[in-house]
């Protein structure tokens, strides 16, 4: 397998490299998807696993990007990110298509911290490839059309998960009905499928070209200590590290949440979670178009608010006796968290590309993954613990009617265990978004001015952006209700 770096690229060579970091995406995805999100904490709760448990398969992801370090000793020792990329992928894949194929062999071994060792390696092989892959497609991809190649790319990623999940969800459901003894199983076959897919997108990924780097051959704690001596990065380590801290302790429950809760099947929330893709896979071209067009921080300052309204609507979810009521709260608030997950995803990691010098750019992006990963990893971990912590507290108000024939009571808020974190992290996510205006991105335009291009724009193509309307200014509105009601 060829894999040494190229002198210089050819525009056939970029073209044809972009397209396979499409493929490689999709074959990405559909192991991701079969082995995350509902399906692996389905998983993790047959096996028993308690909240701290499912805490900490949640920050796994995260914990393990702190041998990243490890990806920047292979990159300066080899000078070929290609090679560190496609090995360091291969070497994540295989723990899969071992976690599936051992218990389907030997059950026994099928149990909640046989999964949690393999998982650790798959994420640790992950974390150390992610790097070098950031570094390599920093220089393949054309930086003017970053931003709307990487939504394309998002979205066709999306879009599989989308139709993935649904096929997976109602395979599962099914056979938890009519065949429940096997409902482990067929999660186990998921992974071997999963883990077959990642080595051939890792096979696939090996074709695209890479072009000539040199790295700084100082100590590699020095090298670590320049995005630290850059201010404008610090800021944006900071502003990163807040907004993942505060998301992680909420995130990783919400499945929880309906499962447990809501008392909801694998098949519903598979099809909540897939209208939240569907509007991140209709608005990403969106977002990624006005982030090449303004900037990445603009786009944040209008999709971060919007997530936070998100968080302090899930307190409300169960609190009402008619639960097609709750249904309907949950699919508004997917349908926006979508909308909001794909503005700030989206930038969040384009302002890191754009921001880390061409030359040390594997250290800017490793710097920037350690470090977020300590406080996304601290997350869940003490999301978990608070989880149990408030599992016999309950905070309940209610708004009570009496009449001289009937008496009505009106739920307006109850927070128990899992929304007492809903109400957390939407605090702590105001607080970070405090952080945001200390950057500085290069041709950045104000909020407001972003705003109303995206509101005209929206206005005139209602049939591509009919899920955004005026929202992306919903917090500017109220806050400016706020002053008024302050100053009279």
């Amino acid at each position: 397998m060829h894999l040494k770096p190229q002198q210089q690229l050819t525009e056939t060579d970029i073209k044809q490299g972009m397209q396979i970091l499409i493929v490689d995406g999709l074959a990405a995805e559909a192991m991701i998807t079969l082995t995350g999100g509902a399906f692996l904490v389905a998983m993790a709760l047959l096996m028993g696993a308690n909240n701290l448990q499912i805490g900490l398969i949640s920050a796994l992801p995260t914990l393990t990007n702190v041998f990243q370090l490890v990806s920047i000793w292979l990159v300066r020792r080899t000078n070929n990110r290609r090679l560190v990329t496609v090995v360091c992928s291969l070497l994540a894949r295989i723990p899969l298509l071992l976690t599936g194929v051992i218990p389907l062999l030997f059950p026994d071994l099928g149990n909640i911290r046989f999964l949690i060792v393999f998982l650790f390696f798959f994420y640790f092989f992950g974390s150390v490839a992610g790097p070098s892959w950031n570094a390599w497609v920093k220089d393949l991809v054309p930086e003017h059309v970053m931003g709307s190649y990487f939504a394309k790319r998002s979205a066709y990623t999306q879009g599989l998960n989308v139709i993935l999940s649904l096929l997976a969800a109602f395979g599962v459901d099914y056979i938890r009905r009519h065949y429940p003894a096997y409902e482990l199983t067929t999660y186990y076959c998921m992974f071997v499928l999963a883990g077959i897919a990642g080595i051939v997108g890792a096979l696939i990924l090996a074709r695209a070209e890479e072009p000539q780097s040199q790295m700084d051959k100082a100590n590699i704690f020095k090298l670590l200590m320049r995005p630290l001596q850059d201010p404008n990065f610090l800021r944006l380590l900071l502003f990163n590290s807040a907004w993942a801290f505060a998301v992680g302790i909420a995130m990783p429950f919400f499945t929880v949440f309906m499962m447990k809760s809501m008392h909801l099947s694998l098949s519903y929330i598979t099809v909540l979670l897939m209208v939240s893709q569907l509007t991140g896979v209709f608005t990403f071209r969106m977002w990624g178009i006005f982030a090449d067009r303004y900037s990445n921080k603009s786009i944040i300052a209008i999709s971060g608010p919007l997530y936070v309204a998100c968080l302090v609507a899930w307190c409300f979810v169960g609190i009402y006796s008619m639960q097609y009521i709750n249904i309907l709260l949950l699919v508004l608030i997917h349908i926006f968290t979508g909308i909001a997950n794909a503005g700030v995803n989206l930038s969040l990691n384009n302002i890191g590309l754009k921001l880390a010098p061409t030359r040390d750019a594997v250290v800017y992006l490793s710097a920037k993954n350690i470090i977020t990963a300590v406080f996304s990893a601290l997350a869940p971990l003490l999301g978990g613990y608070l989880a149990d912590f408030f599992e016999l507290r309950h905070v309940q108000i209610d708004a009570t009617f009496t009449g001289p024939y009937k008496q009505k009571v009106f739920h307006l808020l109850y927070l128990h265990e899992w929304n007492f974190l809903f109400l957390l992290s939407a605090v702590l996510s105001i607080l970070s978004l405090e952080l945001l205006p200390w950057i500085a991105e290069k041709g950045e335009v104000g909020r407001n001015v972003v705003a109303r291009i995206m509101r005209s724009a929206i206005r005139n193509n209602l049939k591509d952006y009919f899920l955004i309307g005026n929202l992306i200014a919903w917090h500017g509105h109220f806050r400016g209700f706020l002053l008024r009601r302050k100053s009279s």
